[in-house]
């Protein structure tokens, strides 16, 4: 299981693109692997025919787990085959394959099934104690323990349909549905009980566990402005069809919003800032994080150097990042490093919301629904386009003083765009 990113600790095996038997190339994918972070292919670093499969799909293993065994080919063997290698790169994605020789033992990462991860075992047993197929089961991965432990479930009296026995996290899954058994006194449940259980998904879970870690460590504040864009909105309808006919891409008030906010934190940059290894970071590149809402949970892919984009760059690296993010092709890059957030909640028809910080930064905006209404003008009443810009910040690194000068900087420039 390779390293998908610079907190991520395990990884989920959802589709298999390879078979037992299969020949492959290098390069190719051999399946498809879910993270907190990103869905991605793992290639192959080696080119040859496919072994066998060591985690099955749904199951979540440990980082550096072996996940398959690949025969290489060419490189005979001291029986006439092929020697076998576990494609399970230590190391994330570049670095040395983790080459087995046949004539070596070389145990399972820590938290990894024990499982062989070479077709050729050593003939002459190594030093040290030696484990029965039965004792290789009672290896769990960290999804397994954590949904036992949710549900009771005592996995010592469990076989699983893993190799050598080993408990997948569709045994569990599947023990969960079946209901729990007979307690003394207690019936076990039945189909119509009154709930189902809902499945967290790797990013559903590590959104809920970043945003209740936001909202306990960082002492959050939260404050609104009121924007007139009715200048921007005559702008945007006037330039609408140039871009869709030069660039090929919807433009929406979000690239603008976002060129404002760029020019905002030049003169505020203590909000271009992350907590990190205990002490606070005030970075020079803007790293701007668009948040995006998709049918598998909120990701936030970062426009990386945003301050030097224009707005045509913006549009461009937005709509793209978009469009990656819900075909779920986003790389490991394109959700980290993120300085600061951008959230375009107007998109639901929100006219007021207060955003959390996407921690370890320390401040969130929200460009809510551009309404139209009447305003006073001077001496008059007029129908304006109306916006709420909302901030929430981390008040352990700021005060009102940055925060409201941010929003009215903000505001001012959203104000001027003609």
């Amino acid at each position: 299981m390779p390293q998908l990113g610079e907190s991520v600790t395990e990884g989920t095996i959802l589709r298999w693109l390879k078979k037992p038997g299969d020949t492959i190339r290098l390069d190719e994918p051999l399946c498809e692997i879910e993270t907190e972070k990103v869905t991605a292919e793992l290639p192959s670093e080696f080119e040859g025919v496919m072994g066998e499969i060591l985690v099955p799909e749904g199951e979540t293993v440990a980082i550096g787990a072996p996940l398959c065994t690949v025969t290489v080919a060419g490189e005979g063997g001291p029986s006439g085959q092929s020697p076998s290698f576990a494609a399970s790169p230590a190391g994330g994605w570049s670095g040395g394959p983790m080459a087995i020789p046949p004539d070596e033992a070389v145990p399972a990462p820590a938290g990894a099934p024990a499982a062989a991860v070479a077709q050729h075992p050593p003939e002459t047993p190594g030093p040290g104690p030696q484990h029965s197929p039965e004792d290789r089961s009672r290896f769990y991965s960290p999804a397994v323990m954590r949904l036992a432990k949710e549900h009771g479930i005592d996995l010592e009296g469990m076989r699983g349909s893993g190799v050598g026995g080993r408990i997948t996290r569709k045994d569990i899954e599947a023990r969960i549905a079946s209901g729990p058994p007979a307690i003394a006194g207690k019936p076990a449940a039945t189909d119509d009980a009154m709930y189902e259980v809902v499945r967290f998904s790797a990013t559903r879970r590590t959104i809920a566990d970043n945003l209740s870690r936001s909202n306990i460590e960082a002492p959050q504040a939260w404050t609104m402005v009121e924007v007139d864009v009715s200048g921007l909105a005559t702008l945007r309808e006037r330039e609408k069809e140039r871009f869709a006919r030069e660039l090929g891409i919807e433009l929406t008030m979000l690239p603008y919003f976002t060129a404002a906010v760029c020019e905002a934190i030049g003169e505020f940059p203590i909000l271009n800032s992350r907590w990190e290894d205990g002490e606070l970071r005030r970075y020079r590149a803007l790293q701007i994080g668009v948040a995006v809402a998709t049918d598998h949970g909120l990701v936030v892919p970062v426009i990386h150097n945003a301050g030097e984009m224009n707005v045509a760059g913006l549009a461009r690296a937005i709509a793209d990042l978009a469009r990656r993010a819900h075909e779920r092709r986003l790389r490991v890059e394109d959700v980290e490093g993120g300085t600061f957030t951008v959230n375009n909640t107007g998109a639901f028809g929100s006219i007021a919301s207060k955003p959390l910080v996407n921690y370890p930064q320390v401040a969130i905006v929200s460009m809510e629904r551009v309404v139209k209404r009447p305003v006073v003008v001077g001496d008059a009443i007029a129908i304006r386009s109306m916006v709420n810009v909302c901030l929430s910040f981390d008040h352990r690194v700021m005060d009102g003083l940055e925060a409201g000068g941010f929003l009215a900087s903000l505001k001012r420039r959203l104000e001027g765009i003609a």
